[in-house]
């Protein structure tokens, strides 16, 4: 079953008198549970595309569903909400708070959203990225690839169909790189979350089920 449908998505920005077409005429499905790499140069209009899936930005052109809710047609109050219940982002910055200890930044997205934690989930989710010892340290006690970790466990709380990685290696070493990956990977195995990821790297791209190469707002192989 198809997860994600992007059908003719074209994205232009405005600059002055300038015209930039970032995007052009983007069809991609992504079936439920599926792990997929968006791999491409910098400007290649990998992370727009991102963007435009996680309901951040809208295209020109064009419509993007998410099962059967076609996020195109929402304004941008309900985008938010859409997006809060079924989506998870992971940037390449961790944006953690430091004013929270690490369950609090896990549980954050939840506490917004007025919902309950679902406490089992939520250690098992740490217990598998290896943070459950750290849950009560302030985010500049732990690690980059800890605060990556931390990160991840905060998109995955609220249960998101879809989770959206973008260069999540981009400020850690390639070990560190590495040992993240394989944990979204078991992630994405074990919860079935459908998972797109935004690389320049082939060689992290190839832990997808799927590479999709992007060049110049163009699929340019799939």
């Amino acid at each position: 079953m198809i997860c994600i449908s992007l059908r003719n998505v074209s994205k232009i920005f405005k600059e002055n008198s300038n015209v930039i077409k970032v995007l052009d005429n983007i069809n991609i499905d992504v079936e439920y549970g599926e792990f997929v790499s968006f791999i491409g140069p910098s400007g290649s209009g990998k992370s727009t595309l991102l963007n435009l899936i996680a309901g951040l930005d809208s295209p020109t052109e064009g419509e993007i569903f998410i099962g059967s809710q076609n996020i195109s047609n929402l304004s941008m109050e309900e985008q938010t909400v859409f997006r809060r219940r079924n989506v998870g982002i992971v940037y390449q910055n961790f944006n953690l708070m430091d004013i929270f200890d690490i369950r609090s930044n896990i549980t954050f997205p939840l506490e917004v959203d007025g919902t309950e934690p679902d406490e089992e989930y939520i250690t098992n989710i740490c217990k598998i990225l290896k943070i459950d010892r750290c849950l009560y340290a302030m985010p500049n006690q732990l690690s980059g690839g800890e605060q990556q970790r931390v990160a991840i466990a905060r998109a995955l709380s609220v249960k998101p169909e879809i989770l959206l990685a973008d260069e999540i290696t981009g400020n850690l070493d390639t070990k560190s790189g590495l040992d993240v990956l394989a944990l979204l990977k078991r992630m994405n195995e074990e919860f079935g979350q459908t998972v797109i990821m935004v690389t320049h790297n082939l060689e992290f791209a190839q832990i997808a089920d799927r590479i999709i190469k992007i060049e110049d707002g163009k699929v340019a192989e799939i």
